[in-house]
């Protein structure tokens, strides 16, 4: 597999794109918004010279990675020569369903199509596929330059030489990857998200305020950053999406988002990506300051 697309050239798609041009893989970077894969690539240069400060890399890696790396916009096209293709598309259902369908008619038959999902069924994915066996989540960590974990989830239909070759291929990136099978929020998100949503309950319930519960995680759990300020570096739309699956998929009130949060994505506070959540990011990700309260 040395051919890689890559749906999506968001926060994850850029890095899946900038992880596989790294380690010698040629990827087309494929989105509907030529601004976004603009946006993309100046982002993945800026991460780059980042590499480079750190002495991980030098000027001449960074040419190189990103002569590895064109972009489109049009989907059949971008992944018409792909052996590997993967999605990283908004975390909606009817999104991911529509991709999926289209790729499946535009992919080589021997091509494997993997969906970075964080928490929706890669079944039903694979169902509106000709090619269920070869469909598969590869769940990425944020930021996925850096990140070691990546999860590889089996569908019912998916076959063990696809699970093997992703396992495979994960390894050539220098990614650890941890096979788990398809239920809502898999293992990371459905052990993280949860703890996120009692988070913002004990916020909403006014048991201790931002940057008491946060402190109280990062010195007492030794998490390297609190629930709250993780949720807006996550994107709280995105954390009430999986909530959504998780709550959809097990019926089960544990699951419920809080309405605390179901009011900040109204309301437009998504966190970094907004500029605001539970913290105000108008100076910055460096000078956190408690957004408002919340009570």
């Amino acid at each position: 597999m040395n051919k890689i697309a890559v749906i999506g050239s968001g926060t994850m798609g850029n890095g899946i794109a900038h992880t596989f041009a790294q380690f010698g893989f040629s990827v087309t970077l494929i989105d509907i918004r030529t601004e976004a894969l603009t946006k993309a690539l100046q982002t993945i240069s800026k991460n780059l010279d980042r590499q480079i400060a750190k002495s991980i890399l030098t000027e001449t890696d960074k040419a190189a990675i990103l002569s590895r790396i064109s972009t489109l916009d049009n989907l059949s096209n971008g992944v018409s020569d792909a052996d590997f293709i993967i999605e990283a598309a908004t975390e909606s259902e009817d999104l991911k369903l529509r991709i999926f369908k289209e790729i499946s008619e535009a992919a080589k038959s021997h091509a494997i199509l993997a969906t970075n999902t964080s928490s929706i069924s890669i079944t039903k994915i694979a169902s509106v596929t000709k090619i269920p066996g070869k469909v598969i989540g590869m769940h990425f960590m944020n930021p996925v330059p850096v990140m070691k974990l990546v999860e590889v989830i089996a569908g019912f239909n998916t076959s063990d030489e696809t699970v093997e070759k992703v396992m495979e291929l994960a390894g050539k990136i220098d990614k650890v990857p941890v096979k788990v099978n398809d239920y809502p929020g898999f293992i990371a998100n459905r052990i993280l998200i949860p703890m996120i949503n009692e988070a913002i309950y004990s916020l909403f319930e006014g048991v201790a305020g931002v940057q008491e519960i946060d402190t109280v995680m990062k010195l007492g759990m030794a998490h390297p950053m609190g629930p709250l300020q993780l949720a807006d570096f996550i994107g709280l739309d995105v954390c009430l999406a999986i909530l959504q699956v998780l709550f959809e998929g097990f019926k089960n009130p544990k699951y419920a988002p809080c309405p605390l949060l179901v009011n900040m994505v109204n309301a437009g506070h998504l966190g970094i990506k907004s500029g605001s959540g539970f913290y105000n990011y108008s100076n910055g990700t460096k000078d956190l300051k408690v957004a408002g309260n919340f009570i």
